[in-house]
């Protein structure tokens, strides 16, 4: 695919992610000049008409009592480009910045704004010339939409605010003339357009959701790696215990470790060991993981609705000519999904870093203490299982959920507010540390195999421990560990670990 077209309805979560990260193009279907064209007269009859229409002949928010004058009416979309540029913090990187862009021009693609086609084709040749706004992280509270991002994605449209082109950072300005862009000048109704909508959570969210799908299988991985070096039984895998508690995760999450540790030696090596029962961390995996897999589940759908969503306000029916005001731009949806997976994949660590400390600990695992052949020497593991404590404990504290706040805005006429794109960045946040914890899982999982047994493990195991060793060596004596977690991290983060897996045991819920 050398490009994906918008038109407002078939964008998805992978579609998003290429633009984001592989540079795909994006341009505009067929359909949606003829969309964006009807609207926008709309828009132009009412100006001419003399109508009051919020944020077109009138302020915004608490002022939008402020009748304006045709001639104030441009100026005033100019102004609300400045005036909501009030973002602060680092800015969102360069990925994120992409699918930004992208799904705003495919909400404007839907043609409820009432933008003309030349603003929507500005921000779609930026996106394709790689213009990529400076856009601070911190400053949406998530209600009239994400207004303070956007406003600086927009800034640069304006020939304002600051871009990166080329990896160099510079003025707007300079970035529109390099790229050869010509730099726009909005008409009525246009500066509210741009910036009316939920386009900054959502797209923090959706990259935090197609990592997240990624991370599902690769705990269970970890999990099942784990399972094996402790002598773990496969009796709690059973289908049938799982069908009596018909949760869709947990059976989902219960069938890929039996595809990860079949045909493992180790497991039938010990069906009459002493111990009765597994611990809750290796028994209960399939019930935890898959608690987990539901809320993504959910998060998922959730994601997927709103990047093919009209978040307008107000927004036109050209249909029927109405101008109609709404809420459509209130992030309280995505907020709450993104509060949720970020408790679902808190609890993907949480769980993890127990299995590691079974792993370590030679009273818990039956192996070297640390897993290393020389403790007091060396110190082995020890430290890794140190850090994934402290990223799990950082997780329970981002684990709080932001959208239960609510600070009213604009002179108490946005009196609730969502919060939503705090939520979605903390669940970014989460997500990388139990990326990981994951990893120091599998970092663990790979010695401890080495120094248990010459028995052949499952084929997703043994899959999971070749790629793992043709990066990471075994570890005779202490060196740096943060080296070894990083490179592993790369492996769970890009995928490569689970396609590795797939490839010799099918594809992994």
């Amino acid at each position: 695919m050398k490009e994906i077209a918008l038109d407002g309805n078939n964008l998805t979560i992978a579609g998003l992610a290429a633009v984001a990260r592989k540079g795909l193009h994006i341009s505009l279907a067929p359909s949606v000049a003829e969309r964006i064209g009807k609207a926008r007269k709309v828009v132009e009859d009412a100006v001419r008409g003399k109508k009051t229409v919020y944020g077109v002949t009138t302020g915004f928010g608490a002022l939008a009592s402020v009748i304006l004058s045709k001639d104030q009416t441009k100026d005033l979309q100019r102004n609300i480009l400045l005036s909501h540029s009030a973002g602060v913090g680092q800015p969102f990187d360069q990925e994120t910045t992409r699918a930004i862009m992208a799904l705003r021009a495919n909400s404007l693609a839907k043609g409820y704004s009432g933008i003309r086609l030349g603003t929507l084709k500005t921000l779609v040749e930026m996106v394709n010339r790689g213009v990529l706004p400076v856009i601070p992280e911190k400053g949406s509270v998530g209600a009239s939409g994400d207004l303070a991002p956007l406003a600086h994605m927009a800034l640069v449209m304006i020939g304002e605010g600051e871009a990166v082109y080329n990896n160099t950072r510079m003025s707007g300005s300079e970035t529109m003339k390099k790229a050869d862009i010509p730099i726009l000048q909005p008409e009525e109704g246009e500066g509210l357009a741009i910036i009316n909508g939920t386009q900054v959570m959502t797209a923090v969210g959706v990259l935090v959701v197609h990592d997240s799908i990624n991370l599902a299988k690769a705990a269970d991985i970890a999990a099942g790696m784990t399972l094996e070096v402790l002598l773990g039984s496969n009796v709690q895998l059973n289908q049938r215990v799982h069908d009596a508690r018909p949760h869709p995760g947990q059976s989902l999450c219960a069938e890929n470790l039996r595809k990860i540790i079949a045909g493992s030696a180790i497991i039938t090596s010990h069906r009459d060991f002493s111990r009765v029962q597994d611990a809750y961390s290796i028994r209960c995996c399939p019930q935890v993981h898959g608690a987990s897999r539901d809320v993504l589940g959910y998060a998922r759908k959730v994601v997927e609705t709103e990047i093919n969503s009209a978040t307008d306000n107000p927004m036109i029916f050209y249909e029927t000519g109405e101008i109609l005001n709404g809420g459509n731009f209130h992030g309280q949806p995505v907020g709450l999904a993104m509060d949720f997976l970020a408790m679902g994949l808190s609890e993907l660590a949480n769980i993890s870093e127990r299995r590691i400390e079974r792993l370590v600990n030679p009273q818990l695992s039956g192996l070297p203490a640390f897993l290393t052949k020389n403790p007091g020497l060396n110190s082995g593991l020890m430290l890794a299982q140190y850090t994934a404590a402290a990223l799990v404990s950082e997780n329970k504290a981002l684990s709080h959920p932001a959208t239960v706040d609510s600070i009213p805005t604009s002179a108490n006429k946005e009196d609730h507010v969502s919060m939503g794109t705090i939520a979605a960045r903390k669940c970014r946040d989460i997500l990388k540390n139990a990326e990981y914890v994951t990893a120091i899982e599998l970092l663990c999982a790979a010695q401890a195999l080495d120094l248990f047994t010459n028995l052949k493990p499952g084929a997703g195991t043994l899959a999971a421990y070749n790629l793992i060793r043709e990066h990471v060596s075994h570890m005779e004596v202490d060196r740096i560990l943060s080296k070894d977690i990083e490179t592993l991290y790369g492996l769970v983060h890009s995928g490569q670990l689970v396609q590795a897996v797939e490839e010799k045991v099918g594809e992994l819920n």
